[in-house]
């Protein structure tokens, strides 16, 4: 038989082996995300009958998201039903008797974004119609227990409100007339000053607690009083069973980031009043919830010591007259309220979870990562034993309960699914009620990845999947991506991943492990890179090629290497170690740890990283920054870049690689992203999500497949384009 007849006669096997529903499948491409439909901060209706949700979809033409609001029924069996247009609705919360829904809207006034405000829809007819109209906006609302006010956040400040009442009042004959000059400039002095995703920090407008009534009396506009003053911001806010008092959570240092993580627990009278503190740990806290008699508060929290570059958290509880805090898992070697790494979470609209108490008090819900999967644990609260709830290959990415925790509805994502929304029974079992992208995906030849374990140098197990082409022949070797996950302390998993999915459709095995540093491995394994980051963990990645190499599945001589933010870090870090990749990809990424220090949107003041800053030890900083071995790379480079991305400065990575790698005449490209923060690949602009994994692919092509793509080479004077007229 000949070579053409014995392929031909391979490939018509392999195909007569395919289900008939792969066979008609198409490939997932990098524009599909325009018709990806996310779901996001579900929420059960007390009587636990109806469950109303985010609905984030993407805009094509507008190049935008846009959420709007969904009600389904918990029990399945229907379509869900629209219950707001958008296009900015968000934060959805049902009256305690379940006759309304609290929710925050952003509109548009004369073609300019107005500050956010809360909403009331009342289920039995009409339009929304607006609670709030507060200078700066309003967020995050929280019924009372008896329905009659709603507690809310803004950083409106006496001056804000006092100019916005002004100009409500302003006759139309001021319209035209000068305005008085308002200066733009920033007097900085603060070490943390911006933050990546929202830009300069205003230190003068604190987020304060602000209560509303439901059901003003004149029926008309309601009146907001503001119940906390200062120079303080206050979050996370919770309500008394009672209605008596408010609890919150604040970090009162002024200059924080000469401590460690640190806030605590707080009250004030629902009627206004000083504040009291309720609790604290050496640590940061988050995510409260109230026991149903009141006296008793659980919540997560990290704590201080000793110092780590990764402190797990863990599930506490502390009673709300100011006694005790116990740390119910501090024998539970997993994350609490962590979740896993991936690029379709719901890129608008999201809210955490709070840990669900049960009816007799005796036990809490809250979910945990554990070895690439996220589920949801009961913890009981007198003996700190720790149960599985949920189980499976997925990650709950939120979950909600009615007040007596007898309904419980989650939001679950799988590696072929974006997320859909789960009715949970008592006994943790789980049954879908949507099938938001089922329409879509009926249509795409998606498969599942792989899970390995390997041993790496020392002989440390590490986690890691494989997601190979949709019509994957075991017989061929084919060209592999390594991807690496960012953080460095955060977890791949079993959830969705576009950039897989997309990469594997286009002919490559991708490779994603959770090298040591990962989360949902334990204390030990998180922190274990602790002044030694980049390192080992590289050591990990490497040993996870030759395990592929060794099997046979991927060509040694096409291997491709990728990571975004602390992937970016060690994709070029990689880079500078071995030449025995044909070409790299670091996104959003650190070369020079002291330029880090001194730039990014927080501090390095705590020896969490590093143990002193860069003066006193840069040898440390040297050594451990892939720019000072710039001159060992060989690999053709590109670079992604976000042009508001504070967390990871281009001046403190890409445009160093960049520019140094020019100088050395070795083949480097540099594409960035205009707006974009370090967000990018996450909740980016959609058009720039889709050219971010077209041009990251056009890389590999070239170097891998020796295919000749325009555009990356540098234009002679002779290729230049003829100016437009």
């Amino acid at each position: 038989m000949s070579n053409i007849r014995r392929a031909l006669g391979w490939a018509l096997l392999a195909l007569a082996a395919l289900p008939l529903a792969a066979q008609t499948r198409r490939s997932i491409t990098e524009k599909d995300i325009f018709a990806f439909t996310w779901i996001a901060d579900p929420q059960i209706s007390p009587d636990g009958a109806q469950v109303v949700f985010v609905k984030v979809t993407a805009s094509e033409k507008n190049d935008n998201y846009e959420t709007s609001l969904w009600k389904v029924p918990a029990g399945g069996g229907a379509e869900p039903e629209q219950l707001t247009n958008g296009p900015s609705d968000t934060s959805p919360r049902w009256s305690p008797d379940g006759r309304q829904l609290a929710f925050v809207r952003s509109v548009k006034k004369d073609n300019k974004p107005q500050p956010p405000q809360i909403y009331l829809l009342n289920f039995s007819g009409g339009e929304p119609r607006a609670l709030t109209s507060v200078a700066k906006g309003a967020s995050s609302p929280v019924w009372s227990p008896n329905g009659s006010k709603i507690a809310f956040q803004s950083n409106a400040s006496v001056q804000d409100i006092a100019a916005h009442d002004a100009a409500e009042t302003a006759s139309a004959a001021s319209a035209g007339k000068a305005q008085p000059h308002k200066s733009d400039v920033r007097i900085i002095t603060r070490a943390v000053y911006r933050f990546n995703g929202v830009g300069y920090l205003d230190p003068a407008r604190p987020r304060h607690i602000w209560v509303v009534s439901a059901a003003p009396a004149d029926g008309a506009g309601a009146h907001p009083s503001q119940l906390t003053t200062g120079a303080f911001s206050e979050g996370d806010l919770a309500w008394a069973p009672d209605g008596s008092r408010i609890y919150f959570l604040s970090n009162r240092v002024v200059e924080d980031y000469y401590e460690l993580p640190h806030n605590e627990i707080y009250s004030v009278p629902a009627t206004g009043g000083a504040t009291a503190k309720v609790a604290a740990i050496d640590g940061s806290i988050g995510d409260l919830a109230v026991s149903r008699d009141g006296a008793r508060i659980a919540f997560t929290g990290s704590l201080n010591q000793p110092v780590h570059s990764y402190n797990q958290p863990d599930l506490f509880v502390a009673t709300t007259a100011g006694g005790s805090v116990k740390n119910l898992t501090k024998d539970y070697d997993y994350d609490i309220a962590s979740g896993l790494t991936g690029d379709q979470h719901a890129p608008r609209g999201g809210a955490g979870s709070r840990p669900v108490w049960s009816a007799d008090g005796r036990s809490i819900l809250v979910d945990s990562s554990k070895e690439g999967r996220a589920n949801l644990i009961r913890v009981n609260v007198d003996t700190a034993e720790v149960s599985d709830f949920t189980t499976g290959d997925h990650e709950v990415m939120a979950y909600a309960a009615t007040p007596d925790a007898s309904k419980i509805v989650a939001l679950l994502s799988t590696p072929t699914n974006i997320g859909d929304l789960f009715a949970v029974d008592p006994a943790g079992a789980m049954r879908p009620i949507t099938h938001v992208n089922q329409k879509l995906f009926s249509q795409l030849n998606l498969t599942e990845p792989e899970e390995v374990w390997y041993k790496s140098f020392d002989g440390k197990k590490v986690q890691a999947w494989i997601q190979k082409p949709p019509n994957y022949n075991p017989r061929q070797k084919y060209p592999l991506i390594l991807n690496i996950h960012g953080g460095p302390h955060g977890a791949y998993g079993y959830t969705f991943d576009h950039e897989f999915q997309w990469m594997a459709a286009q002919g490559y095995i991708v490779l994603y492990p959770n090298p040591r540093g990962s989360t949902s491995y334990g204390q030990n394994f998180g922190n274990i890179i602790q002044y030694h980051y980049p390192g080992d963990d590289y050591k990990d990645l490497m040993a996870g090629v030759d395990a592929l190499v060794a099997r046979g599945i991927v060509d040694p001589a096409k291997l491709g290497v990728t990571g975004g933010s602390g992937g970016g870090l060690l994709t070029n870090w990689v880079i500078t170690q071995t030449n025995r990749f044909a070409a790299a990809v670091s996104q959003r990424d650190i070369a020079d740890w002291s330029s880090f220090w001194y730039t990014a949107d927080f501090t390095l003041f705590q020896p969490t990283w590093f143990k002193a800053a860069p003066w006193q030890d840069p040898a440390d900083f040297a050594a451990r920054s892939p720019i000072t071995y710039i001159e060992k790379v060989t690999t053709p480079l590109m670079l992604i870049l976000g042009d508001a991305d504070y967390r990871t400065p281009p001046t403190a990575g890409g445009e160093q690689m960049f520019r140094a790698l020019k100088f050395l005449h070795k083949p480097v490209v540099m594409v960035r992203f205009p707006g974009e923060s370090h967000e990018l690949s996450r909740s980016g602009k959609p058009w720039h999500r889709v050219e971010r994994l077209q041009n990251i692919v056009n890389w590999f092509e070239i170097y891998l497949h020796n295919k000749t793509i325009p555009g990356y080479d540098p234009m002679l004077p002779t290729e230049a384009p003829e100016p437009s007229e």
